[in-house]
Protein backbone atom coordinates (compact mmCIF):
# COMPACT_ATOMS: atom_id res chain seq x y z
CA UNK A 1 0.00 0.00 0.00
CA UNK A 2 1.45 3.43 -0.77
CA UNK A 3 0.75 6.65 0.36
CA UNK A 4 1.52 10.29 1.45
CA UNK A 5 3.69 10.48 4.23
CA UNK A 6 2.11 12.28 7.00
CA UNK A 7 2.39 15.77 7.41
CA UNK A 8 4.72 17.86 10.23
CA UNK A 9 2.66 19.91 12.36
CA UNK A 10 4.20 23.20 11.91
CA UNK A 11 3.06 23.62 15.70
CA UNK A 12 3.25 20.98 18.66
CA UNK A 13 3.44 22.14 22.46
CA UNK A 14 3.86 19.82 24.87
CA UNK A 15 3.24 20.14 28.90
CA UNK A 16 4.76 23.69 28.40
CA UNK A 17 4.47 25.90 31.94
CA UNK A 18 6.44 29.42 32.94
CA UNK A 19 6.45 30.83 36.14
CA UNK A 20 7.47 34.07 37.64
CA UNK A 21 9.25 33.76 41.08
CA UNK A 22 6.59 31.47 42.77
CA UNK A 23 3.75 32.57 40.92
CA UNK A 24 2.66 29.98 38.13
CA UNK A 25 1.72 31.46 34.83
CA UNK A 26 1.20 28.57 32.35
CA UNK A 27 1.18 24.94 33.41
CA UNK A 28 0.47 22.12 31.32
CA UNK A 29 -0.47 23.19 28.18
CA UNK A 30 -0.16 21.31 25.33
CA UNK A 31 -1.82 21.65 21.81
CA UNK A 32 -1.20 20.68 17.80
CA UNK A 33 -1.20 22.64 15.11
CA UNK A 34 -1.25 21.31 11.77
CA UNK A 35 0.21 22.91 8.69
CA UNK A 36 -2.51 25.21 7.37
CA UNK A 37 -4.18 25.35 9.82
CA UNK A 38 -5.56 28.42 12.10
CA UNK A 39 -6.37 28.52 15.83
CA UNK A 40 -7.90 31.40 18.22
CA UNK A 41 -6.67 31.95 22.09
CA UNK A 42 -8.78 33.02 24.34
CA UNK A 43 -9.51 32.77 28.40
CA UNK A 44 -10.04 35.50 30.64
CA UNK A 45 -7.12 38.31 31.80
CA UNK A 46 -4.30 36.84 33.76
CA UNK A 47 -5.18 33.26 31.81
CA UNK A 48 -1.54 33.08 30.55
CA UNK A 49 -2.48 34.04 26.41
CA UNK A 50 0.00 36.42 25.79
CA UNK A 51 2.18 34.13 27.63
CA UNK A 52 1.75 31.18 25.54
CA UNK A 53 2.62 33.79 22.76
CA UNK A 54 5.71 34.53 24.07
CA UNK A 55 6.92 30.96 24.87
CA UNK A 56 6.12 29.92 21.37
CA UNK A 57 8.16 33.05 20.37
CA UNK A 58 11.00 32.85 22.26
CA UNK A 59 10.22 35.79 23.85
CA UNK A 60 10.65 34.68 27.31
CA UNK A 61 12.80 32.34 28.95
CA UNK A 62 12.76 29.79 31.53
CA UNK A 63 9.72 27.88 30.13
CA UNK A 64 9.27 24.19 31.16
CA UNK A 65 8.31 21.80 28.35
CA UNK A 66 8.96 21.35 24.97
CA UNK A 67 7.31 23.35 21.88
CA UNK A 68 8.21 21.98 17.87
CA UNK A 69 8.31 24.62 15.22
CA UNK A 70 7.73 22.62 11.97
CA UNK A 71 9.01 19.62 13.72
CA UNK A 72 12.35 20.76 15.39
CA UNK A 73 12.66 22.21 18.77
CA UNK A 74 12.29 25.60 19.29
CA UNK A 75 15.38 26.12 21.23
CA UNK A 76 17.44 24.16 18.33
CA UNK A 77 16.37 27.77 15.79
CA UNK A 78 18.92 30.43 15.86
CA UNK A 79 17.17 33.96 15.68
CA UNK A 80 17.42 34.60 11.81
CA UNK A 81 15.76 30.84 11.01
CA UNK A 82 13.11 31.02 14.45
CA UNK A 83 12.14 34.60 11.98
CA UNK A 84 12.40 32.81 8.49
CA UNK A 85 9.31 30.29 10.40
CA UNK A 86 7.35 32.20 12.36
CA UNK A 87 6.15 35.84 12.01
CA UNK A 88 4.91 38.02 14.83
CA UNK A 89 1.88 40.62 14.73
CA UNK A 90 1.79 42.58 17.85
CA UNK A 91 -1.06 45.24 19.03
CA UNK A 92 -0.72 48.24 17.21
CA UNK A 93 0.18 50.28 20.41
CA UNK A 94 4.00 51.71 20.94
CA UNK A 95 6.26 53.66 19.55
CA UNK A 96 7.32 53.03 16.05
CA UNK A 97 10.22 54.31 13.29
CA UNK A 98 9.91 57.07 11.10
CA UNK A 99 10.01 54.85 8.28
CA UNK A 100 8.27 54.30 5.51
CA UNK A 101 5.50 51.37 4.79
CA UNK A 102 8.27 50.23 2.40
CA UNK A 103 11.45 50.30 4.36
CA UNK A 104 9.28 48.44 6.72
CA UNK A 105 8.35 45.60 5.26
CA UNK A 106 11.84 45.36 4.18
CA UNK A 107 13.21 45.18 7.62
CA UNK A 108 11.31 41.39 7.25
CA UNK A 109 13.68 40.32 4.87
CA UNK A 110 16.20 40.43 7.83
CA UNK A 111 16.22 36.75 8.00
CA UNK A 112 17.33 36.05 4.64
CA UNK A 113 20.36 38.25 4.35
CA UNK A 114 23.07 39.14 6.43
CA UNK A 115 23.69 41.77 9.02
CA UNK A 116 23.74 45.08 8.09
CA UNK A 117 23.66 43.98 3.85
CA UNK A 118 21.44 46.07 2.05
CA UNK A 119 18.66 44.72 0.40
CA UNK A 120 18.43 42.97 -2.79
CA UNK A 121 16.05 43.59 -6.30
CA UNK A 122 14.04 40.03 -4.74
CA UNK A 123 13.67 41.01 -1.43
CA UNK A 124 12.23 44.53 -2.72
CA UNK A 125 10.12 42.34 -5.32
CA UNK A 126 9.00 39.98 -2.25
CA UNK A 127 7.91 43.35 -0.21
CA UNK A 128 6.20 44.76 -3.03
CA UNK A 129 4.53 41.60 -3.47
CA UNK A 130 3.98 41.69 0.48
CA UNK A 131 2.39 44.48 0.29
CA UNK A 132 -0.41 44.07 -2.85
CA UNK A 133 -1.58 40.96 -0.72
CA UNK A 134 -2.51 42.51 1.77
CA UNK A 135 -3.74 45.48 -0.24
CA UNK A 136 -1.19 48.03 0.64
CA UNK A 137 0.86 48.69 -2.05
CA UNK A 138 -0.50 52.36 -2.43
CA UNK A 139 0.80 53.16 1.48
CA UNK A 140 4.62 52.22 0.48
CA UNK A 141 5.71 56.03 0.64
CA UNK A 142 3.80 57.07 3.55
CA UNK A 143 5.55 56.95 7.26
CA UNK A 144 4.11 53.64 9.21
CA UNK A 145 4.21 55.93 12.72
CA UNK A 146 1.36 58.20 10.81
CA UNK A 147 -1.04 55.23 9.98
CA UNK A 148 -3.93 54.54 11.70
CA UNK A 149 -3.89 51.32 13.93
CA UNK A 150 -5.65 49.45 11.76
CA UNK A 151 -3.44 50.51 8.73
CA UNK A 152 -0.35 49.71 10.55
CA UNK A 153 -1.55 45.96 11.51
CA UNK A 154 -2.17 45.84 7.96
CA UNK A 155 1.66 46.29 7.49
CA UNK A 156 2.99 44.28 10.39
CA UNK A 157 1.36 41.50 7.97
CA UNK A 158 2.57 42.32 5.31
CA UNK A 159 6.21 42.44 7.02
CA UNK A 160 5.70 39.07 8.31
CA UNK A 161 4.80 37.68 4.95
CA UNK A 162 8.01 39.34 3.81
CA UNK A 163 9.90 37.24 6.06
CA UNK A 164 8.12 33.81 4.50
CA UNK A 165 6.98 32.75 7.55
CA UNK A 166 4.46 30.06 7.73
CA UNK A 167 3.00 30.69 10.76
CA UNK A 168 1.95 33.87 12.92
CA UNK A 169 1.35 34.76 16.08
CA UNK A 170 -0.84 37.61 16.67
CA UNK A 171 -1.20 38.67 19.97
CA UNK A 172 -4.64 40.16 20.65
CA UNK A 173 -3.79 42.38 17.23
CA UNK A 174 -7.18 43.82 16.90
CA UNK A 175 -7.12 45.66 20.37
CA UNK A 176 -7.60 49.30 20.16
CA UNK A 177 -9.43 49.08 16.36
CA UNK A 178 -12.51 49.86 15.74
CA UNK A 179 -15.16 47.62 14.62
CA UNK A 180 -14.67 47.83 11.11
CA UNK A 181 -11.12 47.97 11.17
CA UNK A 182 -11.37 44.78 13.53
CA UNK A 183 -13.58 42.78 10.59
CA UNK A 184 -11.21 43.95 7.89
CA UNK A 185 -8.24 42.84 9.47
CA UNK A 186 -10.34 38.95 10.15
CA UNK A 187 -10.82 39.24 7.12
CA UNK A 188 -7.35 39.31 5.92
CA UNK A 189 -5.85 36.94 7.86
CA UNK A 190 -8.55 34.48 6.56
CA UNK A 191 -7.75 34.91 3.07
CA UNK A 192 -4.56 34.72 3.31
CA UNK A 193 -4.70 31.15 5.26
CA UNK A 194 -7.36 29.94 1.91
CA UNK A 195 -5.10 31.11 -0.42
CA UNK A 196 -1.48 30.97 0.66
CA UNK A 197 -1.76 28.38 3.52
CA UNK A 198 -0.80 30.55 6.01
CA UNK A 199 -1.11 29.09 10.04
CA UNK A 200 -1.77 31.44 12.70
CA UNK A 201 -2.49 31.20 16.23
CA UNK A 202 -4.24 34.22 17.23
CA UNK A 203 -4.83 35.73 20.87
CA UNK A 204 -7.76 37.64 21.15
CA UNK A 205 -10.57 38.38 23.68
CA UNK A 206 -13.40 37.93 21.19
CA UNK A 207 -14.89 34.50 21.72
CA UNK A 208 -17.01 35.20 18.15
CA UNK A 209 -13.60 35.16 16.50
CA UNK A 210 -13.80 31.55 17.38
CA UNK A 211 -16.78 30.90 14.49
CA UNK A 212 -14.35 31.32 11.89
CA UNK A 213 -11.13 29.45 13.48
CA UNK A 214 -9.89 25.70 12.54
CA UNK A 215 -9.06 25.51 16.09
CA UNK A 216 -9.83 26.64 19.52
CA UNK A 217 -7.63 27.02 22.96
CA UNK A 218 -8.62 28.54 25.46
CA UNK A 219 -6.87 28.95 29.08
CA UNK A 220 -8.16 29.19 33.15
CA UNK A 221 -5.75 29.82 35.51
CA UNK A 222 -2.78 29.27 33.08
CA UNK A 223 -4.08 25.87 32.42
CA UNK A 224 -6.20 24.32 29.29
CA UNK A 225 -9.86 25.20 30.09
CA UNK A 226 -10.90 23.85 26.46
CA UNK A 227 -9.44 22.41 23.63
CA UNK A 228 -11.38 21.42 20.30
CA UNK A 229 -13.23 22.71 17.88
CA UNK A 230 -15.36 26.25 17.46
CA UNK A 231 -18.77 24.60 17.64
CA UNK A 232 -18.58 22.98 21.15
CA UNK A 233 -16.75 25.92 22.00
CA UNK A 234 -19.05 28.26 21.52
CA UNK A 235 -22.01 27.33 23.75
CA UNK A 236 -23.28 28.40 27.19
CA UNK A 237 -21.87 25.84 29.61
CA UNK A 238 -18.51 26.05 27.89
CA UNK A 239 -17.84 29.45 27.69
CA UNK A 240 -19.39 29.62 30.95
CA UNK A 241 -17.07 27.30 32.35
CA UNK A 242 -13.73 29.29 30.83
CA UNK A 243 -14.61 32.55 31.65
CA UNK A 244 -17.02 32.44 34.63
CA UNK A 245 -19.82 34.13 33.21
CA UNK A 246 -23.42 33.16 31.74
CA UNK A 247 -23.57 33.62 28.52
CA UNK A 248 -26.75 34.37 25.73
CA UNK A 249 -26.78 33.76 21.94
CA UNK A 250 -28.35 36.04 19.66
CA UNK A 251 -28.63 36.12 15.72
CA UNK A 252 -27.22 39.01 13.97
CA UNK A 253 -28.48 39.11 10.02
CA UNK A 254 -25.82 38.37 7.83
CA UNK A 255 -23.29 37.66 10.75
CA UNK A 256 -24.94 34.69 11.86
CA UNK A 257 -24.90 33.43 15.89
CA UNK A 258 -22.94 35.54 18.26
CA UNK A 259 -22.42 34.91 22.43
CA UNK A 260 -23.28 38.22 24.43
CA UNK A 261 -21.93 38.04 27.96
CA UNK A 262 -25.07 38.52 29.96
CA UNK A 263 -23.49 40.89 32.43
CA UNK A 264 -22.26 42.88 29.42
CA UNK A 265 -26.15 42.51 28.64
CA UNK A 266 -27.38 44.17 31.86
CA UNK A 267 -24.91 47.01 31.67
CA UNK A 268 -26.31 48.02 28.51
CA UNK A 269 -29.35 48.35 29.15
CA UNK A 270 -30.82 51.87 29.79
Amino acid sequence: MTGHPPMTPILQVENAGWKTGNRTILQDVSFTLEAGETMCVFGPNGAGKSTLAKLILRMLSHATGTIFIDGKPLASYDRPALARTVGYVPQSTGVLPAFTVREFTLLGRYPHGTAFSPPTREDERIARDALSAVGAAEWADQRIDLLSGGERQVVFVAAALAQEARLLVLDEPTAYLDVRRQADLTALLHRLNRERGLSWLWVTHDVNAARGCGKVLALREGRVAYWGGAEDFLTAGTLGDVFGVRFAFAEIPGHGRHAVPLDAMREAAP
